[in-house]
């Protein structure tokens, strides 16, 4: 990024980010008072779930970004992308995590990124049931609560490792892969929300991510997130990450090498 534009995301980013944190905590707390409760439930796709709560936040956010930030872009899981040329581009997933919502399994949260000129430079996850904020913004570190995180230093053979849980969309490989990684790490989780998992590797709680299926909108802010806090984010490739990624693997950055060499092998 040139200098010329972070000096002027110098100008314009601290309303942007204050924006995102107020329109997160709203989400939450809609979030909060609907969890457990009776939803309406309709289907996008072959196992693939929407409640009227997902428009409903997403609403709110976009009703946020449009009374203040008018002709920036906005991508989110729920709407129809329509571009408007803006050299910002909002990136929303309202609940990272709709099928654990659903079915009362607590680990739910808000993503809200934010692209300019093609690169994310800021994200914002909440998490409303620990009222945990996570705060990433380019080359500014990355934060919970207010409070620095960093990654983990663990091995290999010492890490916990998140790992994809639509196998089924890519069986083959994905078993391979989870196969080939097994023996080679302390524990395997499966979390279903990739706020969750991101926000656990980037301040230490677990030590790898492998992805073969997620969109922008799960990972934009988690990701920035982990390189911020210390961590490595790249394609299988190894490749740093873009918004453009459908597999990634993320990490503490000490056991990446190991990991992409498995993962390169197996897919």
């Amino acid at each position: 990024m040139s200098e010329s534009a972070v000096r002027f995301l110098g100008k314009e980013m601290d309303k942007r980010k204050d924006l995102a944190i107020a329109a997160c905590k709203d989400v939450g707390r809609i979030l909060l008072d609907n969890f457990g409760k009776r939803l309406r439930v309709k289907s996008k796709g072959d196992r693939d779930l929407v409640t009227h709560i997902d428009k409903g936040a997403e609403t709110v956010i976009i009703k946020a970004i449009k009374e203040n930030f008018d002709e920036d872009d906005i991508l989110s899981e729920e709407s129809r992308y329509t571009p408007c040329g803006s050299r910002y581009k909002w990136i929303i997933d309202p609940i990272d995590g709709t099928h654990n919502f659903i079915h009362n399994i607590e680990i739910f949260g808000t993503s809200l990124a934010l692209e300019f000129q093609g690169e994310v430079v800021l994200g914002v996850i909440y998490m409303p049931l620990t009222e945990e904020l996570y705060l990433a913004q380019k080359g500014k570190g990355a934060y919970r609560n207010g409070k620095r995180i960093i990654v983990s230093k663990r091995t290999l053979k010492e890490a916990t490792l998140i790992y994809d849980s639509t196998i089924r969309l890519n069986r083959r490989p994905m078993l391979r892969t989870l196969d080939g990684l097994a023996d080679k790490v302390f524990n395997i989780r499966m979390f279903g929300s990739t706020v969750r998992s991101l926000t656990y590797l980037a301040e230490g709680k677990a030590d790898i991510e492998v992805e073969f299926n997620d969109k922008v909108w799960d990972f934009a802010a988690g990701l920035l997130l982990v390189e911020e806090a210390g961590g490595r984010a790249t394609d299988f490739q190894g490749r740093r990450w873009s918004t453009s990624a459908t597999g990634y693997i993320a990490s503490n950055g000490l056991v990446h090498k190991d990991i992409l060499r498995i993962v390169k092998r197996e897919v």
